[in-house]
């Protein structure tokens, strides 16, 4: 398990939790739950933002921010 602002390649990752923070509910509410199914898709130059893919919609997260995910990759995930 890892922070979302260390993965550093495209792959599938499990949300397992989110750290205590003040943005801990508004994350929650732009689907980041417990559980939650996330592609990390790609980081801005320099240290920008990490761009992952939620459902049908995609969301950019400073690393800060993406320092409070705790995911896990997926394996074994096919596509149908």
């Amino acid at each position: 398990m890892t922070n979302l602002a260390h993965i550093s390649s495209v792959s599938l990752l499990k949300v397992i939790r989110l750290l205590d923070s003040p943005l801990k509910t508004k994350l929650m509410e732009m689907g980041l739950l417990e559980g939650q199914e996330i592609k990390w898709l790609f980081q801005a130059p320099f240290g920008g933002p990490i761009a992952i893919q939620i459902q049908d919609y995609i969301l950019s997260l400073r690393k800060d921010e993406a320092s409070f995910i705790q995911v896990e990759p997926i394996l074994n995930h096919h596509n149908s």
